[in-house]
Parts: C-alpha cells; structure tokens; sequence
C-alpha cells in the first residue's frame, strides 16, 4: 500500500476539534527551507515552496524506482516565528520568518535526501533548491485544533490559546507555531480551507 501520512497519522492531519485540545504529536522528518517575507508576495517564498515540492517529488520517484516503496507527497507545512511576536498579531506581514515543510516516512535517510536535493538542483537549475534541508521535530505534547476558513481569520482561535487556553492549563509555549495546510487554496473558496493549527507546549516551569 502506498504511505500517505495524512492517514497514517490522521489524528495530526485531520483532526476533528475546532477548538483548542492538547495532544501528543509523535517525532516526524520532513524537507525544510528557511526564509523570511510576507507568504502572499514575496517572490523568495515562492521559489521556497517550488523548491521544496521539486525535492519532494524527486525523492518519490527514487523511492519508488530504487526501493519499490511508493508514498504520497505530504501537505504543505510551515513554522512562523519571529524575534518580535507581536508582528503576528498586528499582521506585519514582511517580518515573518518561516520554515516550509513536507513530512517524509521513516525510510527516507539523510543521505536520500542529499541525492535529491543534488539531482534536482541539477536537472533544475535552480539554486534555491540548494537550501532545502533534513528538518526532525520532536513536539512532543502540542495544543492542536483545525480550523476551517481564511488564512487570515486565524487570529481569534490564536487569540485564545494564548490569552485563555495556554494560561488556563498552567502551560507556556515550547516551540514555533506550525500549519498544515490540507486544502489548494487556488482551487477551494477561502471559506472552505482546512488548516491544522499546532502550538508546542509544556508545564509552567518546565523546558
């Protein structure tokens, strides 16, 4: 059977609240790259995301071709971080720093992911190719909701896990704040976009 991590791991990639509830989210590896910018214009985010379904294709094909293993390219993922949290909240945009992700089964080593990245910057010529790299996340115990709508009508479900749900659990934030885009938004009405939320937390205290 072909691996498809949305129904290997269903419970991180369809869940079914739409409200905050913690959950423990298993150690996963993916292909990353890094960047900064407003997701909506800057050019260097698109050429981030080409690059890395480029890599994530070609890994595919080798799988396929030269272990007999077949998987399905995962969604796309992100981590959004910044030194200056409130630039999320008052929407600047173009001083978000960002790691795009797409998940990769455990059978894809280190050094497959190296030959991918070498052979599509070969046949592509692209060099941001070059900055797609091996990313392991160890989350561990996370606050996770889905929420359904506009990319931009997030804020009052994060509104409330850092106001309400956060303080209300005696937690603190342990890790960057990750989506995981499940719908085309080119192709569905943004009323209708699914996109896992996912905050890592631990006990007040505690690292």
């Amino acid at each position: 059977m072909t691996y498809d991590i949305k129904r290997e791991l269903k419970a991180f990639y369809a869940p079914k609240n739409t409200d905050w509830q913690l959950v423990d989210v298993p150690d996963q590896q993916f292909i990353g790259i890094d960047g900064k910018g407003n997701p909506n214009t800057a050019e260097a985010y698109a050429r981030a995301v080409q690059a890395l379904y480029t890599v994530a294709y070609t890994l595919k094909f080798a799988s396929k071709r030269g272990l007999g293993r077949d998987f399905v390219v995962g969604p796309l993922e992100g981590l959004w971080y910044s030194d200056d949290p409130s630039v999320f909240t008052v929407g600047a945009k173009d001083l978000w720093s960002w790691t795009m992700l797409i998940s990769q089964p455990a059978w894809i080593t280190a050094d497959l992911i190296k030959d991918a990245v070498e052979t599509a910057l070969a046949k592509k010529k692209a060099p941001t190719i070059g900055g797609v790299r091996r990313v392991e996340l160890r989350e561990g115990r996370c606050a996770q909701l889905m929420h359904v709508g506009s990319y931009d009508d997030e804020a009052p479900a994060l509104a409330r896990l850092h106001s309400e749900f956060i303080p209300a659990n005696g937690l603190r934030e342990a890790g960057e704040h990750h989506e995981i885009y499940l719908s085309d938004p080119r192709k569905i009405d943004a009323a209708k976009l699914r996109t896992v939320l996912r905050q890592p937390v631990s006990q007040t205290g505690r690292r």
